[in-house]
Order: C-alpha cells, then sequence, then structure tokens
C-alpha cells in the first residue's frame, strides 16, 4: 500500500472567532499539502477544531448559550475563513464527532485496563486559561509559568496518566531521532524540560466542575481533560480504531505542524501517549513562531488579533499568503504590521511579478498580435536560454520545500525568475528590437523566453500563491493542475507557439487603483 502525504495543523480553539495565528498555521499546511500533491503524492491534510474544556463552557455561559450550540456557531466561521484564503483541506475533524468520542473513550479504557491510568486525590495549582494543572515548585512568582496569569488552589479526586514511567524511554527516543523535533532549539527545549521529573497527567475534570466535555468511560462523575481529547484527534480523523486499512495508508503522521506555545503537549505529552498506546510516532512536530504586533504576541485575550477576512478583503487571499510564507523563515517569530505587508504587496508582488505579466503581455499585443512566437528553443542563445536553468531552479525550490523552508523557496523564485526577467527585459530593449527587421528573430525569441518564465514561474508558485498562478496560467491558455516528479518535467518548455494570450487586469493593481 503506497503511503499517503499526512499533514495536521492543531486542531483551533473555539472560544472565539479565528485569527491570523489560526491563518498561518493552515496556509503553511495548505503550501505543503499543494506542492506533495504537485509532485505526485497522495496527500491527506487534516484541521479541525478543539471543541470542549473549561474556556468554551465559560465563553458559552457569558453569552447565555448551551456550549454545543455555541460551538456549532464558532466552527463555521473557521470553515469560511479557509474557504476564502483557498485552503483546501481534506478531512475537517470536531471533537465532538461521534466517531472521535468512541475513539478517546476507546483509548482511556484500553490505557486503564493495562495500568497506565489510575485514580488519585489531587493537591495543587491550577490554570483555568491553559486548563493546566501546576505544582507549588512549577509556578513562577506564584503564577502559571505558561502564561503567567493567577492560579486556583484546588483539592479533587481525578485520573491520572503515568506520563513519569515513559520519560526515559521518550529521551532516548528524541536523542535517536534528532529529526523528530524541530527546529533543533525547540527540541533542545524539549529535552532541557525533560531534565527534570514529569509529574504524571491529569487527564480529567470532575463534572461538578466542568460539564462540557467527552465523559470519562466507567465514571459518570468525570470527564476527559481537553489535552488528552484533543490530541487523539489526529488518529481518529486517520481512522484509528474506525478504519484500518485507511489507518494504514496514512499514519505515521509526516508533518504535525504546530505553534511553539503548544509544543511540550506535542512532543512530551503525544509522543508518551503514542508510546503508552503501542502506536508509532509521527515522522515530525515542527513548531512554528508567533506573530507578533510589535514587541508583543497577537493574541485573544491580549485583544490585539488581526482578522484575516478584513485583509484578504482588501489586499487579495495570494497578498497573505505571499506575507506570512515570505516575511520569516519557519519556525521563528514574525512581526505584522499593515504597512508592511503593503509595502510587501507593491514591491514584490505589483511592480515585481504584477508588473513583468503586464509588460510581457503588453509587448506581445504591441509586437505579436498577442500570440506566442513561433521559436526553435534549439536556436535559442544560451545566454537567453537553457534547459538546465530550468532543472535547477526545480531542484533548489523542491529541495527548499522538501525542508520545510518556504520563504527560501520563494526566494528562489523571485531571485532566479521573476527579478532575472525584469533585468532580462531592460538588458533586450525589447522595443529598440522592434525597430530593427534585421533583429526580428531576437525580439521573437526574447519574447517567448519571457513567456516561459512566466509559465514556469506560474507553476512554481501554485503552492504558494494559487489565486494569482491560476490566473497567469489560464491568460498563457495553459492548464492550471501539474505534476512535476523530476526536474526533466520542469525543463522542458510549457507555452505553445500562435497561442493568443489574454492580457487581463493587472494582477495585483495599485492600491490607491484598489481604494478607488
Amino acid at each position: 500500500m503506497t503511503k499517503t502525504y499526512y499533514l495536521t495543523t492543531p486542531i483551533y480553539y473555539v472560544n472565539g472567532k479565528p485569527h491570523i495565528g489560526h491563518a498561518y498555521t493552515s496556509i503553511l499546511c495548505d503550501t505543503f499539502s499543494r506542492f506533495h500533491r504537485m509532485i505526485g503524492e497522495k496527500v491527506f491534510y487534516i484541521t479541525g477544531t478543539d471543541e470542549h474544556g473549561i474556556k468554551v463552557q465559560k465563553a458559552a455561559l457569558e453569552q447565555g448559550k448551551d456550549p454545543k450550540a455555541f460551538v456549532d456557531e464558532i466552527v463555521p466561521q473557521f470553515k469560511e475563513l479557509w474557504r476564502i484564503l483557498g485552503i483546501q483541506y481534506d478531512y475537517f475533524i470536531r471533537t465532538t464527532d461521534s466517531d472521535h468520542k468512541k475513539v478517546v473513550q476507546k483509548v482511556l479504557a484500553d490505557l486503564e485496563k493495562k495500568g497506565d491510568i489510575y485514580k488519585a486525590k489531587y493537591h495543587g495549582w491550577y490554570c483555568t486559561p491553559c486548563e493546566s494543572f501546576w505544582t507549588e515548585l512549577q509556578l513562577k512568582d506564584g503564577k502559571c509559568p505558561d502564561c503567567s496569569r493567577g492560579v486556583d488552589r484546588l483539592e479533587e479526586e481525578n485520573y491520572f496518566f503515568k506520563l513519569s514511567k515513559y520519560q526515559n524511554d521518550l529521551i532516548q527516543y528524541i536523542q535517536k531521532h534528532p529529526d523528530f523535533i524541530r527546529p533543533d532549539y525547540r527540541k533542545n527545549e524539549v529535552l532541557g524540560f525533560l531534565k527534570e521529573p514529569l509529574e504524571d497527567l491529569c487527564i480529567t475534570r470532575p463534572k461538578a466542575r466542568l460539564t462540557w466535555g467527552i465523559e470519562y468511560p466507567g465514571s459518570k462523575d468525570h470527564v476527559v481533560y481537553v489535552w488528552f481529547d484533543a490530541l487523539l484527534n489526529y488518529l481518529s480523523g486517520a481512522g484509528y480504531l474506525l478504519d484500518d486499512k485507511k489507518f494504514r495508508s496514512l499514519w505515521p503522521a509526516d508533518l504535525h505542524l504546530v505553534g511553539k506555545d503548544i509544543l511540550r503537549q506535542h512532543a512530551i505529552f503525544w509522543p508518551i501517549m503514542l508510546m503508552a498506546m503501542g502506536v508509532e510516532m509521527p515522522k515530525l512536530v515542527f513548531a512554528h513562531g508567533w506573530w507578533k504586533i510589535g514587541e508583543a504576541k497577537m493574541s485573544k485575550s491580549a485583544g490585539n488579533v488581526v482578522d484575516p477576512a478584513g485583509i484578504v478583503q482588501k489586499y487579495g487571499s495570494d497578498t497573505l499568503r505571499y506575507f506570512l510564507l515570505n516575511e520569516v523563515t519557519l519556525g521563528l517569530d514574525g512581526t505584522y504590521s499593515e504597512d508592511l505587508l503593503a509595502e510587501r504587496y507593491s514591491s514584490d508582488l505589483a511592480d515585481k511579478l504584477g508588473n513583468l505579466w503586464h509588460r510581457f503581455a503588453s509587448m506581445l499585443e504591441k509586437y505579436c498580435e498577442g500570440k506566442i512566437p513561433q521559436v526553435d528553443p534549439q536556436k535559442v542563445g544560451p545566454d537567453l536560454y537553457h534547459e538546465e536553468f530550468y532543472a535547477g531552479l526545480w531542484h533548489r525550490v523542491s529541495g527548499r520545500m522538501l525542508d520545510y523552508d518556504p520563504r527560501a523557496a520563494l526566494a528562489d523564485i523571485w531571485s532566479s525568475v521573476i527579478v532575472f526577467s525584469n533585468q532580462l527585459i531592460e538588458k533586450q530593449q525589447p522595443w529598440k528590437l522592434a525597430k530593427d527587421p534585421s533583429k526580428r528573430d531576437i525580439l521573437l525569441q526574447t519574447l517567448w523566453v519571457l513567456g516561459e518564465h512566466l509559465a514556469h514561474t506560474a507553476v512554481l508558485l501554485l503552492p504558494f500563491l494559487p489565486e494569482s498562478s491560476a490566473k497567469i496560467l489560464k491568460r498563457l491558455k495553459l492548464k492550471t493542475e501539474w505534476m512535476i516528479q523530476k526536474p526533466e518535467d520542469f525543463s522542458k518548455p510549457f507555452v505553445v507557439s500562435g497561442t493568443v494570450i489574454e492580457k487581463g487586469e493587472p494582477l495585483f493593481p495599485r492600491l490607491d487603483e484598489k481604494a478607488s
């Protein structure tokens, strides 16, 4: 059975509407998903919503709503945002789905039977926003070590999962698999955390305090801790205990892409859960950084979130995609400002890519009746065109993407083709060639090469800027779905001589024109 490339976003918490942080993770996964489809792989891209827990129950009560009715109103907002961003996921999972609940309860029953779950009384400190218990030693200045907010002292009887039993096994696994957690500094952060003894994980909450959750099997007085419930979505969504054939084709996951603030849950809780269950580890947990406004982390609690839908309405979905993918190396923090986004729109998208298309289409219209010229590639001078150029470009870009570096891939595309093509126009000066009948062949070759550069650029950009690249390909009368499995597939000519292109409207109109 051929293994499908399986990648996941975290499932998003639904105590409020989606923001740019959610969009960033989903755009990244969508870009990787589109790329792996382009290289001929089957892909399964899962995303969804995390709908249980105290924060959701509290948010629903504040609005005077039943928790299920509350989440049913929020979930469509995520789906609508993914639609306008061009996110092509394969499966949307909700932790309120009946199949997911069945899997959670079966896993818990099996782990308790195995002896990895026990019941005990707990005395400690509880952070409601993080939904986490902490010991006295773990607190920082008497506050939650994760969010720096106040904690409450609780004493209650709960079920506990034996994290401590598997601590050494996890350390050994990470050391033997250096690419399991990326970037490296996040792996080192996890190993540093694991130098201290792990506390067993409290995996239930009493119904006296929380009613909104999956009931713990065998106890009507407890519901499952939201994180234990949520992490299992990566298995239930892949068919674990539900569809063995589907599960074997998907698991292990190739990529769990998460924010750095939930790395501990994905790099410690989750692997240990899988060890206890006897399930193979995912191949990679990659933690990306935060988006900040100035020096402050963007978050709902801080009230400084940016609405992605508003950005798309003003600048287009590809602009937001380009900004988020290009502005920061995956793993590092990024700083968002609309001024910076507008600058990237004008300088990179409008002035370079958009202007390149406009210049090419205008010259083709003026000098060739809007048709791709008839040119023999073998007779085009090596200073203008050679197939090795495209093969090398594909090798570099695909290598960047397989190494999870979309920013470097975009930099290669911009410098090697888009900027180069604009420079080629200035060097060849087609407007001067057109005045000399003896240089007609050079003029036609130049325009043909520019058409090839634009066609190859559009194909390369399909995973990154799906809307704009499809426009270019349609205007060149080329297909918008491509499979490139080896450099030779990318090195051949794409444009068809004699094709009447469509100049169309500007790909990226000037901002003052968009506003008018």
